[in-house]
């Protein structure tokens, strides 16, 4: 996968929240933006995955330009802000619901990928009792279950421990290894070095290109 932004700016009523930005991203690579809350991190991932157009200027993906030759991204996986699931279901019915959207998938891929972050596919507490890292790990399950091509995910290794951060940092280059394109943002400035191949700062929506250490 290849994603261009060309030109791309954006304005939320009268506040430029992303200023002409460029980039051109692909696949078997991670992406670490790095910046503070507010900075544009988010909405730029937004913005890849078809969920809001720019102002002005465009978004490419594989030749095709988002919002005009299709709506979004036709393999992505999205983990955004905080994860939210149905309260009354367990971690494996809430992905087999949203598995059934595309339907690539088997229920043996989805217990698969509850494993492959840490959850037990047999576990029959319901989603509001899960604790803030088991939500967390859901989420990421939920972003590469489908094995997508674009992976964009906030906050990966939030609420998690020691553990579980090397679990997931681990899955994520497994991802990029299989040739996905990962985006990722990260408070956490030596979890977001450590994994990205290259590293860009946003600030006031302006994006700069870093060498990752």
């Amino acid at each position: 996968m290849e994603l261009h932004i060309k030109h791309a700016s954006k304005y939320i009523r009268k506040a430029l929240i992303l200023d002409d930005v460029n980039l051109t991203l692909q696949g078997g690579r991670i992406y670490g933006l790095q910046g503070p809350n507010g900075s544009g991190k988010t909405m730029l991932m937004r913005l890849m995955a078809g969920l809001i157009r720019p102002t002005s200027g465009q978004v490419w993906i594989d030749g095709r330009q988002l919002g005009r030759d299709m709506d979004f991204p036709p393999s992505m996986g999205l983990l955004l802000e905080n994860p939210a699931f149905l309260p009354g279901h367990t971690g494996l019915k809430n992905l087999e619901l949203l598995a059934k959207i595309q339907n690539r998938i088997s229920v043996k891929d989805i217990r698969q990928a509850l494993r492959d972050v840490g959850l037990d596919p047999d576990d029959r507490r319901k989603y509001r009792k899960y604790s803030l890292g088991m939500k967390q790990r859901l989420g990421v399950a939920a972003a590469i279950m489908e094995q997508p091509e674009l992976i964009l995910v906030d906050e990966p290794t939030n609420a998690l421990d020691d553990k579980g951060v090397k679990q997931i940092c681990a899955l994520l280059r497994r991802e990029r290894d299989r040739g996905s394109l990962l985006v990722l943002s990260c408070h956490d400035a030596s979890i977001l070095e450590a994994l990205s191949d290259e590293m860009f700062h946003i600030y006031e929506g302006k994006v700069e290109r870093r060498v990752a250490s």
